[in-house]
């Protein structure tokens, strides 16, 4: 399984919150995910930002972001580890997660 990598933007208030210790310490005890912050993912005109990629697939960038998505990233994430190149044939998989995807970028 590849690693996953998650980088939260701490130039937006979500991120300077400390959002990415919450969502470090909510992970599984795995070593498959790390969660990384950055100054700016340029994400302002939907702010509080977050991507989701891993080698090979799809990476994700998720916006408007808020405390209570915390269950769905953590549900978004063994979906992700289980897709072979990081896409779904049906986005409602993702839940509501689905509506706050600003983009995916082909791995």
């Amino acid at each position: 399984m590849s690693e996953i990598t998650l980088t939260v933007c701490t130039s937006c208030a979500f991120g300077q919150s400390g959002f990415a210790e919450r969502l470090r310490s909510a992970l599984p005890d795995t070593p498959t995910s790390t969660v990384n912050t950055v100054d700016c993912m340029s994400g302002c005109p939907r702010p509080s930002t977050l991507s989701v990629r891993a080698p090979g697939k799809t990476a994700y960038l998720f916006g408007d972001l808020t405390e209570a998505d915390l269950p769905l990233i953590l549900a978004f994430l063994p979906l992700y580890a289980d897709s072979s190149d990081g896409n779904f044939p049906d986005a409602r998989v993702i839940g509501d997660l689905r509506l706050k995807a600003i983009a995916r970028i082909p791995g």
